[in-house]
């Protein structure tokens, strides 16, 4: 669970001689492990974050980095928000671990990543390590990590951003520094109001009705010198809310978070160190609605009307350093506890079931980190071992009506311990060329959402499964690259296994059913299972160039193939693609600075088709959104664009139902706004 940041295209290691070396500010986190540069790891700097008004786009440019659905969170539900990399299947609880500073930000329910609580404003960059973390990451990293970090707030660090777009979209967000003696205080917050779009096109009815999102956010970390360490204190909140597409489908999703971070800067002469603990509490509405036959209208399927979860973890780490070589020791255990409260089946205009069901789950590993460098040769290499456990399972149902218990089912405790490690190593070419493999594994366990809580989306039913084994990664890659003043690039070569992977099985179609009660017409019947491995193998490459002053270009690709061999435990979809991901993924962008107040900026993301089920049979067509923007610098503070998304007006397709009917994401929107930076 270390902040590691890798550097720009994963090209060069700030501890290693042949690296760049950016100007360093005293904060409470590690520097960038020598051993970084021999793995994956793309850097995202500030002006790209800042680029775009939502944080998961900023990433998601990034091929073969994707959500569960296609959907933006300018319309996704909070239970589809999960990250994934490298086409190893999306997943609503994420297969990747995203960071700020150290600290886990994905949910401690349901694994995703509530991704308006993380306003880029607050960003100083992030790195994408692509691979399994093992090593200092831990449990989560199973397909990789996002590692944000939040900017360093130094004196005159201060921006501000309003937006404001078509279909009633307005955005606002603030950030900046207070120096107060030898400590620094750093605020930031954001709002936002959007959606405004009916994601059903074709088939229309009254059932359907506009997704909206009403969001904010707010963050303060005090940063105060203690000795030759740093303690740094962070308190933050978040909530949003959201009409889900469909007449009573809605959700609301809130949570506060409290890190303090204590850490040294490594030196040859002194030992580097960190300490952290934190602690994250989420709530999560959703209600979910049945859909008429014809879409003419909605009844009520679903009420989760509180899911209260707390997680909780610490974690420690020791670093030497030395003109060659560098060792790192660490520990951390993180815990979740939390339950889904809930009304289900609605019958005869009322809901006659009264559903609690949820548990505890603990996590927590040792590692040991090292890397060295000989000459031309960088060699890193670390191994961790994980324990986890789950316990308290219960699901307890009630009639509403009587009282009575319909259902108390309870599933033993389980445990286990689990191995990993990484190991990879980087051959210096000169002239800034390089050569590097490596291998490595992970696992992630099951969140609190897959093993307790069962969902509706429309009239498709998903079950949970209290018997939930952790998922394991085992990988290799091999790649090249380059860099200098005009730019960098780097290609991979890569291969992954994903055992005992969790995947939303299909039991049936319509019909009654003991647990889940009745599926209505156009529906299915799913439930969480191991269902047997998928292995994914692809290329993925990625160039930027600078061209005089003028012009930058950029352009990346992922091509991966991905299937499934469900084994004993779903032999059905042996030799299936998993769901939810495409064979390519593509983005290239060009910034054209005419004169020295004009910016011009078009970005292109092409997606193949992907599928929406793990039977292949509900198709998401391929796309290619084009977004530009126009950027007029006023002076040295203020500069205005106009920005539009999906310029084309793309339908880009992000489900589908039994019975054919598609949803899309964003259309066309034009934006406004100001950008101060002073």
């Amino acid at each position: 669970m270390v902040a590691a940041a890798g550097p720009a295209m994963g090209l060069a290691s700030a501890a290693w001689a042949e690296a760049s070396v950016d100007s360093v500010v005293v904060t409470a986190r590690l520097p960038p492990a020598m051993g970084d540069a021999a793995f994956a790891v793309v850097r995202i700097d500030p002006a790209q974050l800042r680029a775009s008004d939502r944080l998961d786009k900023a990433l998601t440019a990034t091929p073969g980095v994707q959500l569960f659905r296609r959907n933006s969170t300018a319309g996704a539900n909070p239970t589809t928000q999960g990250l994934s990399l490298r086409g190893v299947a999306g997943s609503g609880a994420g297969r990747a671990l995203v960071t700020l500073d150290g600290v886990p930000q994905n949910d401690p329910f349901g694994g995703w990543v509530i991704w308006t609580g993380l306003p880029p404003e607050i960003l100083g960059g992030a790195d994408i390590v692509r691979g399994s973390g093992a090593g200092p990451y831990g449990a989560g990293a199973l397909t990789g990590v996002v590692a944000l970090e939040e900017r360093d707030g130094g004196p005159g660090d201060r921006v501000a951003e309003a937006t404001f777009g078509e279909v009633g979209y307005k955005r606002a967000a603030a950030a900046g520094s207070i120096p107060l003696g030898a400590a620094n205080l750093f605020l930031g917050a954001s709002g936002e109001t959007g959606g405004g779009w009916i994601p059903v096109r074709k088939g229309r009815g009254g059932a359907d009705t506009a997704l909206t999102d009403d969001d904010w956010s707010a963050s303060s970390r005090l940063t105060v010198p203690v000795g030759r360490a740093v303690l740094a204190a962070r308190l933050s909140a978040f909530e949003e809310r959201r009409q889900s597409g469909l007449v009573g489908a809605a959700s609301q999703a809130r949570g506060q978070s409290a890190s303090l971070t204590l850490a040294a800067q490594p030196s040859p002469d002194a030992y580097g160190w960190r300490l952290q603990a934190w602690y994250r509490h989420s709530n999560l509405e959703n209600s979910s609605a049945a859909v008429a036959a014809g879409r003419t209208s909605t009844t009520p399927a679903s009420r989760q009307y509180n899911t209260p979860a707390d997680g909780y973890g610490v974690n420690a780490a020791v670093r030497r350093i030395s003109e060659h070589t560098s060792l790192e020791l660490g520990a951390d255990v993180r815990a979740a506890k939390g339950e889904s409260q809930e009304l289900a089946r609605y019958i005869g205009g009322a809901f006659t079931r009264d559903r609690v069901a949820g548990g505890e789950t603990l996590v927590g590993g040792l590692y040991v980190e090292a890397a060295r460098t000989d000459g031309p040769w960088l060699i890193s290499g670390g191994a961790r071992l994980d324990g986890w456990r789950s316990t308290d399972a219960k699901r307890i149902e009630r009639d509403r009506a009587t009282g009575a218990v319909t259902l108390n089912a309870t599933t033993p405790d389980a445990d286990g311990t689990v191995p990993t490690g990484r190991a990879a190593v980087r051959y210096a070419l000169g002239g800034g060329l390089y050569l590097r493999s490596a291998a490595y594994a992970g696992f992630r366990p099951a969140t609190l959402n897959e093993l307790h809580r069962p969902f509706r989306v429309g009239n498709d039913v998903t079950e949970a499964n209290p018997g939930l084994k952790p998922e394991k990664l085992y990988g290799i890659e091999g790649g090249t690259g380059g860099d200098g003043a005009w730019g960098g690039w780097s290609a991979n070569l890569f291969y992954n296994q994903l055992q005992g992977a969790i995947t939303n099985v299909t039991i049936g179609g319509p019909g009654t059913y003991p647990i889940a009660g009745v599926i209505p017409a156009g529906g299915v019947l799913r439930q969480r299972q191991n269902a047997g491995d998928i292995e994914a193998k692809g290329l993925e490459g990625q160039a930027r160039v600078a061209l005089g002053a003028a012009f930058d270009l950029r352009a990346a690709a992922t091509y991966s193939v991905a299937k499934v061999d469900g084994g004993a435990a779903a032999p059905q979809l042996t030799g299936l693609r998993p769901a939810q991901t495409p064979r390519v993924s593509a983005s290239a962008g060009v910034v054209w600075r005419p004169t020295a107040p004009l910016s011009l900026a078009l970005d292109l993301r092409y997606e193949s088709k992907r599928f929406d089920d793990d039977q292949n049979s509900r198709v998401l067509s391929p796309s290619l959104v084009a977004d530009v923007r126009a950027d007029w610098a006023v002076n040295d503070t203020a500069t205005l664009y106009l920005a539009v998304d999906n310029l084309l007006d793309e339908a880009v397709e992000t489900a589908q139902t039994a019975d054919g009917v598609e949803s899309f994401d964003l259309p066309r929107r034009a934006r406004v706004g100001v950008s101060l930076r002073y």
